[in-house]
């Protein structure tokens, strides 16, 4: 039997929280680091702009796809066997990803790789609910968050320098000792935390909520290389979508009928509108991170001409920044209520990104982007940190696990969203400012000099997309619950009255 809360608190909860950042860290890390690699990937594989795409995309949609069930495996089986289970299976992918010789293999290492991200994913965010008692929980989802936000952007920077001083596989093998590692700490720091309950893993629900999800993810990503049309025959991108959202649909009615059989999905959970109102937060997030990511990217390479390190060193600032906000943000939010912090917070998160997107220019330098990318870290710090803290304050210990792969699969969500519509929209811009399909469809940079006016025009329309995502999170960010009122302290009780002049004092 595992031990309980109470014991695991035994442990000294920041090691714990090293070794579960350590990991969390790598599975977001490898959401963004394919990006930077696209060239010399494409040229070491053979593979097509299509297949290029698939080996970020097809990790984002197992990993997004999966959560809802991995959730569960860590109420049931344990949160912290299966943390370990999931980042074994990761690591070993990894290794995977840096031997395979073709474009089908990589997209199957890539989709096992997502499969151990899932499944390791939401059992940090239990962990760490088990192992902190409540006054110190603001400061580690802090510190939880921020390196959720550094590893978000951080892709590319790692991913330049490994590929510019070793080679593109490296993005992959640099996983392998950090997975070691922190397997050794999974077993031997991490409390093995269980609820001692037997919890039904619903696999109907699993295999809708996975088609459902798969679908419309699918859509949105090819929908563009379709035109939003048919991909053969009957089948179309609309009716793809269709058909996901219908899944969807019978998934929550399958998961209304379950409510009292242990659901993937535990409506009590929106009840709290602290979490309902974070978790959809969480999406807006990442797919705002994400969608800079994309169109910052194209600029630095495509038109200021940057190697993938010196790209990647030009986007350090940001989370940097990020890095010494949040656990700050993260602490002050009980203090201070949601609303306080995260209203200004996603303001100056997206002010941020619209500083950059009026900064860049063709003829700009590399310095034009680095203020806008420290306004955006400042910003970045504020709202991640806040978000993961209100999403799980209210859950009771029962739900943590469900809650947590809840939690993540909205952020995962939105990234999958943020890049397939920021994608979308760079395409759709690059056509209506005359980039030919040919130059457009290059697996690597967009190097061609002549077209660096319309590359850039539209890179800002990319930004101005999560510019307008951050406004629309700032007023969701208004229905938080205000903070709990601190208790009233008791009224000192007067003194029993002693015998002799006590007794008369208290006459008097």
């Amino acid at each position: 039997m595992g031990t309980d809360a109470p014991q695991a608190g035994q442990r000294n909860p920041w090691l714990v929280l090293a070794v579960l950042c350590a990991s969390f860290f790598m599975t977001l890390l490898d959401t963004t680091i394919v990006t930077i690699a696209i060239p010399e990937m494409a040229a070491g594989l053979g593979a097509s702009l299509d297949d290029i795409l698939w080996f970020a995309n097809a990790y984002m949609l197992v990993f997004a796809a999966l959560l809802l069930l991995s959730g569960r495996l860590g109420d049931r089986f344990g949160a912290q066997r299966t943390f370990t289970a999931g980042l074994a299976v990761f690591t070993v992918a990894s290794a995977v990803c840096g031997f395979v010789d073709t474009p089908g293999q990589m997209i199957a290492a890539r989709a096992v790789q997502g499969l151990g991200a899932a499944v390791m994913m939401p059992q940090t965010l239990a962990l760490i609910s088990a192992v902190f008692p409540a006054e110190r929980r603001g400061a580690a989802f802090g510190v939880w968050s921020a390196v959720a936000g550094l590893a978000t952007v951080a892709g590319p920077t790692v991913g330049g320098a490994l590929v510019s001083g070793l080679d593109w596989r490296w993005i992959f093998f640099i996983n392998v000792p950090i997975g070691v590692a922190a397997l050794v700490g999974a077993v031997v720091v991490v409390p093995d935390i269980r609820t001692g309950r037997q919890t039904s893993l619903d696999l109907p629900g699993a295999v809708l909520s996975t088609a459902g999800l798969s679908l419309i993810v699918y859509g949105l990503i090819e929908g563009e290389r379709y035109d939003w049309g048919t991909i053969e025959s009957f089948l179309s991108i609309p009716l793809v979508l269709v058909l996901g959202v219908a899944l969807l649909g019978v998934f929550a009615l399958h998961q209304r009928a379950r409510q009292d059989r242990g659901p993937l999905v535990p409506f009590e959970l929106f009840r709290s509108r602290a979490f309902t109102v974070s978790a959809t937060l969480g999406a807006l997030l990442l797919f705002g991170s994400i969608g800079v990511l994309l169109p910052l990217t194209l600029y630095l390479q495509s038109v200021l001409g940057l190697s993938a390190g010196e790209a990647g060193l030009a986007l350090v600032p940001g989370p940097l920044v990020s890095l010494f906000v949040a656990p700050v943000a993260g602490n002050a939010v009980g203090r201070l209520g949601g609303r306080k912090i995260l209203v200004p917070g996603l303001l100056v998160f997206g002010a941020g990104i619209a500083l950059t997107a009026v900064l860049a220019r063709a003829d700009s330098s590399v310095w034009a982007v680095i203020p806008g990318q420290i306004v955006f870290g400042i910003g970045m710090g504020l709202v991640f940190a806040p978000t993961s803290t209100l999403a799980m304050q209210e859950i009771p210990p029962r739900l943590t696990g469900v809650a947590s792969g809840m939690f993540t699969t909205f952020r995962q969500i939105g990234a999958v969203v943020g890049a397939a519509a920021v994608g979308a929209l760079l395409q759709n811009r690059l056509a209506a400012e005359g980039v030919p399909e040919e130059v457009r469809q290059q697996a690597g940079r967009l190097t061609d000099t002549a077209y660096a006016d319309g590359l850039t025009d539209a890179v800002r329309y990319g930004l101005f997309l999560t510019v307008a995502v951050a406004v629309v999170a700032a007023a969701l960010a208004l229905l938080l619950p205000p903070p709990a009122p601190a208790p009233e302290p008791e009224a000192e009780k007067p003194a029993a009255p002693r015998a002799g002049a006590d007794v008369a004092q208290a006459l008097d």
